[in-house]
């Protein structure tokens, strides 16, 4: 209902409200919910077991305080995340919001992408397909953009892909290196050199953990 952005193919620009269109397809198709959807297809084949919309309270107490600069861009204090509806536990109000809001850790962040590093297969289970992998994984901006994206994640041609988070949150996976680097702050900006933090974060953990190429 609102008129185009740009011609179709001659721009890139990330849509939460194409992710939330996309969701709204799987639950017409399905007759599911897209979080039973998600909880069924993904989360319990793949032991996910602390990933939901709908954090408990025993799980909101443990969520990465959001932060944002302090005055004069000095230190951090505490902020909201613009996108979400407080308080997280609240189930009636909060809805399962496709483009921002599925709470997880870090090792259940792990679990997804080593199945996506194993052809859709994870402890002997096969999640998804290989074909579709690809799809999820292989650069579906055209080729005259200087963005690489996939169909929901971000795509360094050949072998790695991955999303980043709008709360400074990334995750990032390396076919040939066999690694997978997650990195899960909540900050609406850096004061200083905190900007640095993740590139730093990358560099340790390729040197230490990475195969060589």
């Amino acid at each position: 209902m609102t008129p185009l952005e740009s011609q179709p193919g001659a721009r890139y620009q990330y849509s939460n409200a194409g992710i939330n269109t996309a969701a709204r397809v799987i639950e017409v198709v399905t007759g599911k919910s897209f979080d039973s959807f998600l909880d069924e297809l993904l989360f319990q084949p793949l032991g996910m077991t602390q990933t939901s919309f709908w954090p408990s309270q025993s799980q909101a107490d443990r969520i990465a305080v959001a932060y944002k600069p302090g005055p004069d861009k000095k230190g951090l204090i505490p902020t909201r995340i613009d996108q979400l509806y407080y308080p997280l536990t609240n189930r009636t109000e909060r809805f399962a919001m496709p483009a921002g809001g599925l709470f997880a850790t870090a090792s259940d962040l792990a679990r997804f992408y080593r199945m996506l590093l194993n052809d859709g297969s994870l402890d002997g289970r096969q999640i998804l397909s290989p074909a579709a992998v690809m799809e999820l994984t292989r650069k579906q901006t055209p080729v005259s953009l200087k963005e690489n994206y996939g169909l929901g994640l971000s795509v360094g041609e050949p072998d790695t892909f991955g999303h980043g988070g709008a709360y400074s949150t990334n995750s990032s996976a390396d076919r040939k290196r066999d690694l997978i680097l997650i990195w899960l702050v909540q900050h609406a900006g850096f004061p200083g050199n905190g900007e640095k933090a993740q590139g730093e974060f990358r560099q340790a953990a390729t040197k230490a953990f990475a195969k060589q190429k």
